[in-house]
């Protein structure tokens, strides 16, 4: 059952209808045709923002955070037992098939999570993962569903971060826990499973697609890309091409040293998969991307002046990016999403310094997951395309 309050979704029917203009109208009735993604509960610091905002008169900036929170995105589990996630998902999939709607569902709790860093956290061991994936499946059962496999899972391993034995007890337990939640999740009725690649200012396809395939990409219907990051939307789906160009060449037998990247030139790279890349759309591996955060594009930090620039986190002046969508028009890209949900902080960003402020924003930045007033403000004004109308 939804647990929003009467009086925050008059003030959202309220708002949407004042500022929305007749094309985004028609757009979303259009969307209401066709498939569609679900719309969770919003953070309901969100709507005690733009009360605040109305309240004070800045009506736009209200309607704006209002539109952004009534926009489909992820719902994210991690830190529930195995019980609580089973009856919450159960929830989420119930409410979205009562609405014809697809949930997307974030699943962070794979064993050392994010290195420990901001949002560490994540099961004790692997079975202790076990047990919950099996609660998700149970969850979910027959209903649809997009599940985001574990972001940073891949990309950022136990060897990664020296948090691994001489031996890579850690991250084989990391390949073994992704590969048994493939393996759990995959076969439902309606569900498709996503494994993450990082985003394209990291890993090179030649780096990530042997994680993925040792992940087990081979039982998941893709990969996706850009989870809480702001890249763009043209170099996402690039380096989703590239990707799954690669997987495919691999699978042919090719080497996957031999595959382009996404810094080689464009027109080199496009020449060698028409050249060695020749397997219908249909049979290879696709991909989702996010992008929740990246209508700006990425933040390029001043240059020298932070230790640690961590462009990452928190970036100023970032803005919402285009909205959520199954139908991609890319034979490949199964849906754009907003995976990371907007308004929420990425953490304590202190860019090397010694803190305990942001020294880019001036002030201490909210625990990550935490809504960030500030910057939810930033990605609604700085929304390309623009949030209202």
């Amino acid at each position: 059952m939804r647990r929003t309050s009467t009086w925050l979704a008059a003030l959202s029917v309220g708002l949407a209808a004042l500022f929305l203009a007749p094309s985004e109208t028609q757009a979303a009735d259009s969307l209401d045709r066709g498939p569609s993604l679900y719309v969770p509960d919003a953070n309901p610091a969100a709507y005690r923002q733009a009360l605040d905002l109305a309240r004070a008169g800045q009506f736009l900036d209200a309607a704006g955070i209002v539109a952004m929170v009534n926009t489909p995105q992820a719902v994210w589990y991690g830190d529930q037992t195995p019980a609580q996630v089973e009856r919450l998902i159960r929830g989420v999939t119930r409410d979205a098939d009562r609405e014809g709607a697809t949930p997307v569902f974030a699943l962070y709790n794979i064993p050392g999570r994010d290195c420990s860093n901001y949002s560490g956290g994540g099961a004790s061991n692997t079975a202790e993962y076990k047990e919950w994936i099996d609660a998700v499946a149970r969850g979910i059962g027959g209903r649809d569903a997009l599940v985001t496999l574990e972001p940073d899972a891949l990309a950022l391993l136990p060897a990664d971060c020296g948090q691994d034995d001489a031996q890579g007890t850690k991250t084989a337990a990391r390949y073994v826990e992704v590969n048994y939640a493939v393996s759990v999740l995959e076969p439902l009725r309606g569900t498709r499973v996503y494994l993450d690649t990082g985003h394209p200012g990291w890993h090179t396809v030649n780096s990530i697609v042997p994680r993925l395939i040792r992940g087990g990409i081979a039982h998941a219907s893709g990969f996706y890309t850009n989870a809480s990051n702001y890249n763009t939307d043209d170099a996402n789906s690039w380096y989703g091409k590239l990707i799954s160009s690669c997987l495919a060449y691999v699978d042919g037998g090719g080497d996957v040293a031999e595959c382009p990247h996404q810094w080689w030139p464009r027109a080199d790279a496009q020449a060698w998969l028409d050249a060695h890349v020749h397997v219908p759309a249909s049979r290879m591996k696709h991909f989702v991307t996010d992008s929740s955060r990246n209508g700006q594009g990425p933040w390029t930090p001043p240059a020298g002046k932070y230790p640690d620039p961590q462009d990452w986190c928190n970036p100023p002046n970032r803005g919402l990016g285009a909205r959520p969508t199954l139908r991609t028009g890319d034979p490949l890209q199964d849906a754009r999403l907003w995976i990371k949900t907007p308004g929420e902080s990425d953490g304590l960003c202190l860019r090397g310094t010694p803190g305990p402020e942001d020294p880019e924003r001036g002030m201490v930045d909210p625990d990550a997951g935490d809504w960030f007033p500030e910057q939810a403000l930033e990605l609604v004004r700085f929304a390309k395309p623009p949030i209202l109308g």
